[in-house]
């Protein structure tokens, strides 16, 4: 996989390897700023592109293959 940039995940596409609450395709929707400028990014709001729902995970998180493939496939 190719190395991410937390500031530039927005609105890139994810599956879900195993689906979460029945759902499989998400949308990073917003990456969340820290307090301070200095601070890295660590959190992605994601949102499900067919309920809406969102929850908020770490970034790296998406770095791992066994729980998320970058797209929709």
């Amino acid at each position: 996989m190719n190395p991410l940039n937390p500031k530039k995940l927005r609105l890139t596409k994810w599956t879900a390897v195993k689906p979460i609450a029945k759902q499989k395709h998400f949308l990073v929707s917003r990456v969340i700023q820290p307090e301070l400028e200095t601070d890295p990014v660590e959190l992605v709001e994601i949102e499900s592109v067919f309920s809406k729902a969102t929850q908020i995970i770490q970034w790296r998180d998406l770095q791992n293959d066994e729980v998320w493939r970058q797209g929709w496939v």
